[in-house]
């Protein structure tokens, strides 16, 4: 399978662990090109806007490899690296997704644990995201575990 964004050889994974981080602002990191621009920015709108509400910060990121990592230990370094969520308050979340390995996560900050625990998390990606990914809904996978994801923490 090869995805649109997903088409140039993978650096070695002793070069490679987490991408670098884009704009801090910028929620949505789309590296694997699953999503339409217009589609991007209707995610990034609104995961800004639940910011702004509830003060916790939710990231989705799409990747086209994990280099050789698992994908636990790859989302909780992106995380840490790019550092989602307030400082101190640890109430970041990740949602990564890695098609071509067929993996995605919800990475959950300490902060956030007792509202979206690791039971909840799986919970959206088997009933929310993966379905629509295995029939080729990337947008749909992405914002039905979006909405769940801030049901969760709002």
């Amino acid at each position: 399978m090869l995805l649109h964004g997903c088409g140039a050889s993978a650096p070695a994974a002793s070069t490679v662990v987490v991408p670098a981080p884009p704009v801090h602002s910028v929620p949505v990191a789309d590296f694997a090109e699953l999503l339409t621009a217009e589609q991007a920015r209707a995610l990034t709108r609104r995961l800004a806007d639940a910011r702004t509400r509830t003060h916790h910060e939710v990231a989705v990121v799409t990747v086209c490899s994990l280099y050789g990592e698992t994908i636990d230990a790859f989302s909780w370094q992106l995380a840490n690296l790019w550092g989602v969520g307030r400082r101190f308050y640890y109430d970041g979340i990740v949602l990564l997704v890695a098609p071509v390995e067929r993996k995605a996560r919800i990475e959950v900050g300490f902060g956030l644990e007792t509202a979206l625990t690791d039971a909840e998390s799986a919970m959206i990606l088997y009933r929310d995201i993966l379905p629509r990914f295995r029939a080729g809904d990337w947008n749909g996978g992405i914002n039905a575990g979006v909405t769940s994801i801030l049901r969760e923490i709002s």
